[in-house]
């Protein structure tokens, strides 16, 4: 088997074909309108060459556009450098994707410039750089990934999360506690430097070359990838990298390091990777370092960059410990790490200003808002985590109604009496420790 990992892959392909409602159920997820059972059949037991040709039909299919259309609606998001909101796009719907399948089919389809904008990075100083194509290049690209997710995601790796239908955050943090439970404590805690502006363009197609033939559909990946980008009224083209952003560039991203994926899992390495964030899990230090040096030698051969800083060696049964998807894992525990904590904050912060005007209940109820979504990430933290969350919330609340009453400062004192904690239990404050409680009790059960 291609994986040659202990861990069984994502979606196994049988040798022999099935009946077309058992491969249906496999692939789930994949547009019915765009792969049929025939394609589906082909896809389990593998077209002639590994190749796939005649795509582009399916992607210029008014069907198929319509499908990514409603994505792009679903998922919302700013206008591109053309100013068209979705709304807009949405108006005249039946002649603008009627316009641009004939333009997919003549070959004189070209992608606008993206306009490049800058996001603050948690826990940073620094800034994220973040693409926003046209809607009507979000609805090709979605066209596009409607037809290409599947053929990629056959043969895609088992120790990839990221981007991926039926997996996520949870499972790869699944994942990395099993393995530090069976003993696997060192860790290569790795980081791409700038990986989706980074990746080479070149040896990205020759990846996308491997299983596809088409050459309309290869030319119109290519001319996503050498879009113009727009930055503060001058443009630019980039010569490497897929913008976050793109409805394209998750699955890009995943194509050009699924190679790594199979490298690692080919020597028994464990590895785990979220997109470009991924940890390396050995039983010794010796083998942490060997399986450094692996990947220090692959992204140095494809053009990539081990962040120098970033990228370490550590004993996670030891103090120090490391971070991975917002958690950090120390000592056979796990709990939010420090940026996930200061984010928690900040937002609750916003919530709950000493000059809200709105009404304790409102404000409760929007502040229930974001723990409750919180908890149900961090709810595999440490015990120790959540009493103190719950009464810093508590003190911001007191604070609100200090003022109320002519006082000055935060929450303390007497205000503990005058407004104890089951004060806001009953009107339905969201308790971060009785929610974690109740899911002990629950998982016992």
């Amino acid at each position: 088997m291609k994986y040659g990992s202990k861990e069984e892959p994502p979606a196994p392909v049988p040798n022999r074909a099935k009946q077309a409602g058992e491969i249906r159920d496999r692939w789930f997820w994949v547009e019915p309108e765009v792969w049929t059972e025939r394609m589906l059949t082909a896809l389990e037991k593998g077209v002639k060459g590994g190749k796939w040709f005649s795509l582009i039909d399916k992607v210029c299919s008014p069907v198929t556009l319509r499908l990514a259309f409603d994505k792009v609606r679903a998922n919302g998001g700013a206008a591109g450098v053309d100013s068209q909101t979705i709304e807009m796009f949405e108006f005249r719907l039946d002649s603008n994707l009627q316009r641009l399948s004939e333009e997919l089919i003549a070959g004189t389809y070209r992608p606008q410039a993206i306009k490049r904008v800058f996001i603050p990075k948690p826990g940073s100083v620094e800034k994220r750089p973040l693409g926003v194509p046209t809607v009507r290049d979000r609805v090709v690209q979605g066209a596009l990934r409607a037809v290409l997710e599947p053929i990629f995601e056959r043969d895609f790796a088992a120790a990839s999360y990221g981007f991926r239908p039926g997996r996520g955050c949870k499972d790869a943090l699944r994942r990395v506690s099993s393995l530090l439970k069976s003993g696997y404590t060192w860790v290569v805690d790795a980081d791409l430097k700038s990986y989706f502006d980074t990746i080479p363009h070149l040896p990205l197609m020759e990846e996308v070359r491997v299983k596809v033939s088409d050459g309309k559909v290869l030319d119109l990946i290519e001319s996503f990838l050498h879009q113009e980008v727009m930055e503060t009224a001058k443009a630019w083209t980039p010569e490497r990298g897929t913008p976050q952003g793109a409805v394209l560039s998750p699955l890009l991203s995943n194509i050009y390091l699924d190679p790594l994926d199979h490298l690692m899992a080919g020597k028994g390495i464990e590895m785990v990777r979220y997109a470009d964030d991924f940890v390396i899990l050995c039983r010794g230090e010796k083998e942490a370092q060997k399986a450094l040096e692996t990947v220090r030698k692959w992204t140095a051969k494809r053009g990539l960059v081990l962040h120098p800083e970033k990228t370490k060696l550590v004993d996670a049964a030891q103090k120090g410990g490391f971070d991975f998807l917002g958690y950090h894992f120390e000592r056979d525990y796990r709990w939010p790490r420090k940026k996930s904590l200061k984010k928690l904050k900040d937002t609750i912060r916003s919530k709950t200003k000493r000059t809200n005007g709105h009404s304790l209940e409102k404000i409760i109820s929007n502040v229930n808002l974001t723990l409750k979504g919180w908890f149900e990430y961090f709810k595999h933290s440490h015990r120790t985590t959540f009493r103190p969350l719950d009464a810093w919330i508590r003190m911001r609340l007191r604070s609100i109604l200090r003022k109320r009453k002519g006082g000055k400062g935060r929450g303390r004192g007497r205000d503990h009496q005058r407004w104890p904690n089951a004060y806001f239990a009953e009107r339905g404050l969201f308790s971060l420790s009785a929610a974690y409680e109740e899911a002990c009790q629950s998982s016992r059960r």
